[in-house]
């Protein structure tokens, strides 16, 4: 697929296939077997859901990863040129494989195994600073997946802010929970940060919200703190005022995945229309709640017109 225009976002971050298994009657143990009711093989990857939905919501989003060539890299491919995203950057490598996730869901809650494969071999080196340039923002996401690029992220969220560029960035969880992360060179150099709240006081090593962004005030003084806690909605932090944004609770949730990842989708596509805080934080908390509605990261973003039934039908809201 040939992509002519700019995009207003460039991600960066990792790719890989969801395969996941719903109505599961308990917990895998060693040397047993048990079954799953349902079966779904869709877009994994909090970059590639925040990237579809993204553009689904009406804002032009290239993508800059990396991915084997193997039948899961055409999931991936195929996936993210259906929504419209720009993957005429994506780089196929001949020596690793496209990363893949088993997702075990449970409720409002999950289990995950997941194969780095060519996520782990994504590099600083890899990214054309030029295409880059075109853009009016910078997305990167899970940093612990991708050890190749993430000890130069200071240096890549300056280059783009040197470019022009505004940028954010949403952590996610590390997998060896050791959240070495030098917050003091990284943070300064994003204009949003958007962890989830386990992962925020994780991060800042504190035991308390207000402790942690005590701390943020101090490291970065100019940034925009979205913490997201789940069915506690969300804060938003910036110019030393925090603004509480309660969730849009769907009572019939059909899975949880990439729910987050719709709300950085939300945030972003305000914040790209200059829209004050608590206007993002309202449609981050919205889109993530139309997540929840459909299977999969992406399954109730379909189009913008969609979305908005599902926010009405469901919430008594619209976008």
């Amino acid at each position: 697929m040939e992509f002519n225009t700019k995009p207003d976002v460039v991600v960066i971050g990792e790719l890989n296939v969801d395969i996941i298994l719903n109505q599961i009657d308990a917990f895998p143990e060693i040397g047993k077997e048990i079954l799953a009711q349902g079966m779904n093989i869709t877009l994994g990857s909090s970059s590639a859901i925040f990237a579809s939905n993204l553009c689904t919501l009406g804002s032009g989003v290239a993508f800059i990863g990396k991915i084997g060539k193997d039948s899961f890299a055409s999931v991936v491919l195929e996936s993210l040129n259906s929504k419209s995203v720009d993957t005429s950057h994506v780089i196929q490598s001949e020596t690793v494989n496209t990363g893949a996730t088993i997702v075990l869901n449970y409720d409002q809650d999950r289990a995950m195994v997941t194969y780095p494969g060519a996520m782990e071999d994504l590099r600083i080196e890899d990214i054309d600073f030029g295409f880059l340039s075109t853009a009016r923002h910078l997305h990167f996401s899970s940093i612990f997946l991708q050890p190749g690029i993430c000890e130069h992220l200071p240096e890549l969220f300056s280059k783009a802010k040197s470019l022009g560029l505004t940028t954010s960035l949403d952590p996610q969880w590390d997998p060896a929970e050791k959240w070495e992360v030098d917050l003091s060179n990284l943070l300064p150099a994003l204009d949003i940060f958007l962890p989830n709240k386990a992962e925020f006081l994780l991060l800042t090593g504190t035991s308390s919200m207000e402790e942690g962004i005590a701390m943020i005030k101090e490291i970065a003084p100019n940034l925009t703190l979205v913490i997201k806690d789940g069915s506690n909605g969300a804060y938003g932090w910036n110019y030393g005022k925090l603004v509480h944004q309660p969730a849009f609770l769907n009572t019939d949730v059909i899975d949880c995945i990439g729910a987050g990842d719709s709300f950085n989708a939300g945030f972003i596509h305000e914040f790209l229309k200059g829209s004050l805080l608590k206007k993002c934080l309202k449609t981050g908390a919205l889109t993530g709640a139309v997540s929840t509605t459909r299977p999969g990261g992406t399954g109730a973003f379909d189009s913008v017109e969609g979305v908005s039934k599902i926010a009405a039908e469901n919430f008594k809201m619209t976008l």
